[in-house]
């Protein structure tokens, strides 16, 4: 199964999560400076999974992960610490879909979190998509009564493709989405989260701008991702 990852640069990665084991592994390919702490990605990672109590809390702390909060949103505390990692010019990986996905099947819509990161950051960063296809079957989700093993599997064969950078001019954007989303169905027919109001270069993004601009980077992220994805079977 092909999975796909991106890599924001200033520098951020972002990924296909396959199994709990790809961004361990994923950065242990030959010639990557896995061993020098001061060039290893920062991650975003699921709170309900890595810091379920204060062992495993410091354990990932350790490992530059950064606590994510299932459903509470692209403004959760642990954001401002993503943005910041981009902020001060660090490298962000994310896993764009927000879950663990083993199926053979095209990307499901990403999450807007990741976006909003690009948004923010004070040097929008670079994107850099790649997929990844064998994590599923060192450490498959249902692999004996529809449970994980308790060891990774050996042998597994492992391929790794890193496409072409992304850009994105979000000043450009910015206009755009403020002329698109006046009016349409993004301000329309969809619940209000309470977001805050955000200003960029002059300009004071609303909920329903930021909604038109994170979902117009998002499937642009996704479209790259799925290109690459297909490219590889």
């Amino acid at each position: 199964m092909l999975i796909p990852s991106f890599v924001l640069c200033v520098l951020d990665p972002l990924a296909y999560h396959s199994s709990l084991l790809d961004d361990p592994l994923l950065w242990g390919f030959k010639g990557f400076p896995s061993l020098d702490a001061n060039l290893a990605r920062w991650v975003l990672a699921a709170e309900d999974i890595c810091f379920k109590n204060s062992v495993l809390t410091y354990f990932f702390r350790l490992g530059k992960c950064i606590p994510i909060t299932r459903g509470a949103g692209i403004y959760q505390e642990y954001m401002n610490e993503a943005l910041q990692c981009l902020n001060n010019g660090a490298w962000l990986h994310t896993f764009p879909e927000g879950k663990v996905s083993q199926e053979d099947a095209p990307i499901r819509r990403l999450k807007w979190g990741t976006a909003s990161l690009i948004v923010r950051a004070h040097v929008t960063p670079i994107v850099l998509p790649m997929v990844h296809s064998g994590f599923e079957e060192v450490m498959p989700e249902k692999f004996f009564l529809d449970r994980r093993p308790p060891f990774p599997l050996c042998n597994k064969k492992i391929k790794i493709m890193i496409g072409q950078p992304l850009e994105f001019d979000i000043p450009k954007m910015t206009e755009l989405a403020i002329s698109k989303s006046s009016g349409d169905v993004f301000s329309s027919t969809t619940t209000s989260r309470g977001w805050p109001v955000i200003s960029f270069y002059g300009l004071d993004l609303d909920e329903a701008a930021q909604r038109y601009l994170y979902s117009s980077i998002s499937e642009e992220i996704q479209s790259a991702m799925e290109e690459l994805r297909s490219s590889l079977k």
